[in-house]
């Protein structure tokens, strides 16, 4: 259990936020990050501008749930399916680090701010805790402006003590990471939701550094209470990490560092970011499918801002993890499309619905580490899924960080 939140306003560590560092005091921790922008990087973040228009729903300011490759009667077209208040606010997330005129590119006349602004109105009545957090973070980081009401909600949830899924809870901690830095202030319904968040994100990791899909663990049930996803250990280095660097908590660094240190030790030999973990022994449930924001955002902008907060550096795996958009010996077809300007969202196994997820849950429930042999030939990772999701191109965004982050104040 860590010590209670310092009595003192919050430092900036300088990854984004209304008052980021100054870049020279950021030029020592992420020196070998400067030197993974090279073009393949500059390439996918004008690829994410380009893409991201045709998700973006300026009559309802709304983005899609996901943009679809569908055979037209002449040629391929693009498709987008649904709304997602989720995916909205991680594209506010990342268009905020962009220039106004790269902004405008996706937005038109309109704002990051605006847009905040309007997934906050939606966030009021929605049920979904996940977009309740992540429109609180998006309204601290991106508007400079904590909404009060929806951290009331986030702290309410947290009190009732009722079980929550891991990446909710990663969300809850940033929203309250961004909010307490935005406020420099430690009072205030963040602070509680800081510390209970954190405490029971590290409650229920494992002795290897995975967690588990929820928390408690046992509420996923029997054959999956061991299971946690790739997403689940991303989200929860981020926000620890962040927490962290804001309170100087070195509990919360060396956890956010133990599952750093696992999930890269059991990266794929081509750079894969494997899909489902084993809470018990850290070994890897299932494989695939390897989602493409795994590779280009969600895994650079976690272990970037582990090493900001003073952890470990796993540069390499990162380089890595972006190598294998272009080598993915899994398919023979590109996943990077600069035709439509989409990253394909996945690598997937040609099977019935989730049958491989739930023969690996079900293998190693009975025994860790067991599983099923010949299944990569009974159920061939070959496949890819044409579809790319608008919060997949925001975190793209975020992750490289691409601009200054002093636009965020322009826009709000």
């Amino acid at each position: 259990m860590s010590e209670p939140l310092p009595a003192g306003g919050p430092a900036s560590y300088g990854r984004t936020g209304a008052t980021p560092a100054p870049p020279d005091d950021r030029n020592l921790d992420t020196a070998p990050r400067r030197s993974t922008i090279d073009s393949r990087v500059d390439n996918l973040v004008t690829l994410a501008i380009r893409g991201l228009p045709a998700s973006y729903l300026p009559g309802t300011v709304e983005f899609a749930q996901t943009v679809r490759a569908v055979r037209g009667a002449r040629q391929i077209e693009l498709l987008p399916e649904g709304t997602n208040l989720r995916y909205a606010a991680i594209v506010a997330l990342g268009l905020a680090t962009l220039s106004r005129q790269a902004q405008a590119g996706v937005l038109g006349a309109g704002t990051p701010g605006e847009l905040v602004s309007a997934i906050r109105d939606h966030a009021r009545d929605s049920t979904d805790l996940g977009a309740v957090a992540l429109a609180a973070w998006s309204s601290a980081e991106v508007s400079a402006s904590p909404d009060l009401a929806l951290l009331s909600r986030l702290a309410a949830e947290l009190a009732s003590n009722r079980p929550l899924h891991t990446v909710v809870a990663s969300w809850i901690l940033a929203a309250a990471v961004a909010s307490l830095r935005v406020t420099n202030e430690m009072v205030g319904p963040a602070v509680a939701i800081a510390q209970q968040s954190r405490n029971r994100l590290l409650a229920a990791q494992g002795p290897d550094g995975i967690f588990p899909h929820a928390l408690p663990a046992s509420s996923s049930g029997r054959w999956r209470a061991h299971v946690g996803s790739f997403a689940d250990q991303i989200y929860s280095i981020q926000s620890l990490a962040r927490f962290a660097a804001l309170t100087g908590d070195d509990e919360a660094l060396a956890g956010a560092n133990r599952t750093a240190q696992r999930i890269c030790a059991l990266q794929g030999d081509a750079g894969q970011w494997w899909w489902h973990y084993d809470t018990r022994d850290g070994s890897v449930v299932e494989r695939y499918p390897v989602y493409s924001v795994h590779q280009h955002g969600m895994a650079p902008m976690a272990l970037f801002d582990l090493v900001e907060a003073g952890g470990d550096d796993h540069t390499d795996e990162i380089v890595l993890g972006l190598d294998w958009l272009d080598t993915h010996p899994e398919v023979l077809d590109e996943l990077i499309s600069d035709r439509h300007a989409q990253v394909w969202r996945k690598v997937g196994r040609r099977e019935p619905a989730k049958a491989a997820r739930k023969i690996g849950a079900l293998t190693t429930a009975l025994r860790a580490g067991w599983h099923l042999r010949g299944l990569d030939s009974i159920l061939p990772p070959d496949k890819i899924d044409h579809e790319c999701r608008p919060y997949e191109l925001g975190w793209l965004l975020y992750a490289w960080h691409f601009g200054d982050t002093r636009h965020t104040e322009e826009t709000s």
